[in-house]
């Protein structure tokens, strides 16, 4: 094999210039763009629709249990796709714009009730028969889970907004 030899005391280049050597530190690079604006376009109206359409199809598939697939099923599934989307634009159009606690409390409150009305569509939640505690336990059991998904998502949510942006909530650079 034909490799260099590594010398003593490390690389020894002749010439070198501090541009070469480091960068100062009032400089900031941005790493680079993958994608250009259109793609950027393009995505921030794909990744809602594309998300609300699966959180559509869950909801339904939740909804029938199993069962045959009705029309109340379908409206069931495009009317929460149709809303989840809209309020995942919005929050993505309006977040960066918020303070970054409200911004965290937001997505927090949206993530929370998404879950809870999943959680209730699934064949579980009201299957004890009866108007009596059956009932109050599984709401309660939706309610707690909703909470503690909406408590894992303000604590990331938090952190990543608090460690990229500042006190107004413009992104650190």
């Amino acid at each position: 094999m034909a490799h260099a030899a590594p010398t003593p005391g490390g690389l020894s280049r002749p010439g070198r210039t501090p541009e070469v050597e480091g960068r100062s530190t009032d400089v900031v690079r941005r790493p680079p763009d993958v994608f250009d604006a259109r793609t950027h376009r393009i995505a921030r109206v794909a990744v809602p629709v594309v998300l609300g359409l699966i959180y559509g199809y869950w909801v339904a598939a939740n909804n029938r249990v199993g069962g045959e697939i009705t029309g109340g099923n379908l409206l069931l599934g495009f009317v929460s796709a149709l809303v989840f989307a809209v309020l995942c634009a919005a929050l993505l159009m309006l977040g960066p714009r918020m303070p970054r606690e409200l911004h965290a409390l937001l997505w927090t409150a949206f993530v929370g009730c998404a879950f809870g009305f999943l959680y209730t569509q699934s064949g579980s939640f009201f299957a004890t028969q009866g108007a009596g505690q059956g009932r109050h336990d599984d709401v309660v059991r939706s309610v707690l889970m909703s909470l503690a998904a909406s408590a894992v998502t303000f604590a990331v949510f938090f952190y990543r907004y608090y460690t990229r942006e500042d006190a107004q909530g413009r992104r650190i650079r």
